[in-house]
């Protein structure tokens, strides 16, 4: 129903309107700048005949814009391609292989198994956290194997991502408010 009041609300009186919006004056174009100005109505003055080129068209350079014939047409597919492409669809992918999460902790989430060279969430923050407290055990060469990922991949998850840390500073003065 509301759309039938905006489409006749749109196209109320629309050849008026059209009719009006071409009949209106044209915007004259930006005003130049004084220097240019005077640099052009020097040149008008020295060489009246410009403004009778700038009005004047050039027939040699119309007919050659007439003689200019562009064509296009789409590549012609062969059949061979096309057979290729079917070849391709019908193959099917490897499959990729997996293994299972490491950790007890994942009767939660539902994750049956992790794609090799990727792991979830929660291996992330574990292995970051390891890391962290135990850095000599933990090192890259052994999250790599542990977790089966490339050693570039876990050298720049060390660098780039750390675990958040919680910091409880106490009270300076006794004059803070204690909680209840």
């Amino acid at each position: 129903m509301g759309g039938l009041v905006i489409r006749g609300i749109r196209n109320f009186n629309v050849e008026n309107r059209a009719e009006r919006e071409i009949s209106k004056i044209k915007p004259s174009p930006a005003p130049k700048h004084p220097s240019t100005n005077s640099l052009l109505q020097k040149q008008m003055g020295v060489n009246p005949e410009i403004k009778g080129e700038i009005a004047h068209k050039d027939d040699k350079l119309l007919s050659f814009l007439k003689d200019v014939y562009v064509d296009s047409k789409d590549p012609v597919s062969s059949v061979q391609d096309i057979s290729d492409t079917v070849k391709a669809a019908e193959t099917p992918q490897e499959p990729e292989e997996f293994r299972l999460p490491k950790g007890q902790h994942f009767d939660m989430i539902n994750i049956k198994s992790v794609p090799k060279g990727k792991i979830s969430i929660v291996e992330a923050l574990t292995l970051l956290n390891n890391h962290k407290l135990y850095p000599e055990t933990w090192t890259a060469e052994k999250i790599a194997q542990e977790y089966l990922l490339e050693q570039k991949d876990v050298n720049s998850l060390l660098k780039y991502f750390v675990t958040f840390e919680v910091k409880v500073f106490p009270p300076e003065d006794n004059k803070a408010i204690q909680p209840k």
